[in-house]
C-alpha cells in the first residue's frame, strides 16, 4: 500500500484548509473534476473546503491502455460558464502532464477569473509540460497506481492506493491478494468514506 487511508485523509484535511483559506473572499468557486479518476479525491475534498462552492466535471481521455498519450480528447464538457469564476482544476494523478497542460489552456481561454491546479499524485519525472501545481496531494517515484479514484482496466478504483513497477505487476498483486484488498477497502469504507 502506498498511502493509508489515514495518511489521505490528513493531507485531504489539510488541502481543503488551503483552499479555504485562499478562497476566503472569493464569490465564485468552483471544483472541477476529471472524470472519473478524480471523484474520490473531489468528493473528499470538497467536504473539507469551508466555505460557499460549486462543483463541476469534464470527461477527458489521453491513455491508450495503460500509457499516456500526448493526445487529449475532450468526451464531454463541463456544463458551467466559468467565466468569472474562480476555478480549481482536479485531477487523480500527474503523468506526463499533456492532459492537465491541454485542458488548462483550453479553460483560460473561456475567461475564468483565477485557474489553479490540484492533484492527489504527481509523479515529476514523467513530466513532458511544465504547469503549476498549486495544491498537490502527494509527490511520487514513476510508479504505476490503482485505487483512490485510480484504475487499472477500469477496475481498482475503489481499493486503497497501491502501487507496482507496471500494469501487469499491479493485476497480478490484485489476483493474488484480492481477499485481502477487499477486506483492506471494507475497512476503509468503514471509516466513513
Amino acid at each position: 500500500m502506498l498511502f493509508t487511508p489515514e495518511e489521505i485523509e490528513q493531507r485531504v484535511n489539510q488541502l481543503g484548509a488551503q483552499i479555504t483559506q485562499d478562497y476566503k473572499t472569493s464569490e465564485k468557486l468552483l471544483l472541477l473534476g476529471l472524470l472519473r479518476g478524480s471523484v474520490m479525491f473531489i468528493t473528499d475534498l470538497m467536504r473539507k473546503v469551508h466555505r460557499p462552492m460549486t462543483m463541476d466535471f469534464m470527461s477527458v481521455s489521453s491513455y491508450s491502455g495503460s500509457e499516456s498519450t500526448a493526445f487529449v480528447r475532450i468526451e464531454a464538457d463541463h456544463k458551467t460558464n466559468i467565466a468569472g469564476w474562480d476555478v480549481i482544476l482536479i485531477d487523480d494523478i500527474v503523468d506526463t502532464g499533456y492532459t492537465i497542460y491541454t485542458v488548462r489552456k483550453l479553460l483560460l481561454d473561456r475567461r475564468p477569473k483565477s485557474l489553479r491546479v490540484c492533484a492527489m499524485l504527481d509523479k515529476p519525472e514523467r513530466h513532458k509540460v511544465d504547469f503549476p501545481i498549486d495544491y498537490l496531494g502527494f509527490s511520487i517515484p514513476d510508479y504505476f497506481v490503482v485505487g483512490y479514484g485510480l484504475d487499472i482496466d477500469e477496475k481498482g478504483r475503489n481499493f486503497a492506493v497501491h502501487c507496482g513497477s507496471g500494469p501487469g505487476k499491479v493485476q497480478e498483486e490484485f489476483a493474488v491478494k484480492g481477499e485481502q484488498h477487499a477486506d483492506h477497502n471494507r475497512s476503509w469504507h468503514s471509516m466513513g468514506r
